[in-house]
């Protein structure tokens, strides 16, 4: 069965300095607390594009052993809490929200 993960793409801030600041004082403990039947959270910051300048700042991807466990954290009122909070804190426009399923090739 193949893992589930919920990934929100922020855009890029108004204010990166103070986007930072909230993230990582608020949202990630508010997240690492609420989110329950995650396995592992990955934040990535996108520091470069080949293509000009990144529409996205930060990609962050919450992984699950399943869709199932995904869905039942989403429909929580702890997810509905730290999704609600990303979207207060993302001033650089709305997150973009999606839902993935992972397959993982190792080399």
């Amino acid at each position: 069965m193949a893992s589930a993960k919920l990934i929100v793409a922020y855009p890029q801030p108004k204010d990166a300095e103070a986007f930072d600041a909230v993230y990582e004082k608020e949202h990630v403990p508010l997240a690492v607390a609420k989110l329950a039947g995650k396995t592992r959270i990955v934040a990535t910051k996108v520091l470069q594009s080949p293509q000009g300048a990144p529409p996205f700042y930060r990609i962050v991807e919450v992984h699950f052993p399943s869709m199932e466990a995904l869905q039942g954290c989403a429909e929580s009122a702890g997810g509905k809490e730290t999704l609600a909070h990303a979207v207060k804190i993302s001033s650089g426009g709305p997150p973009v929200i999606m839902i993935a399923e992972e397959d993982t090739f190792t080399f």
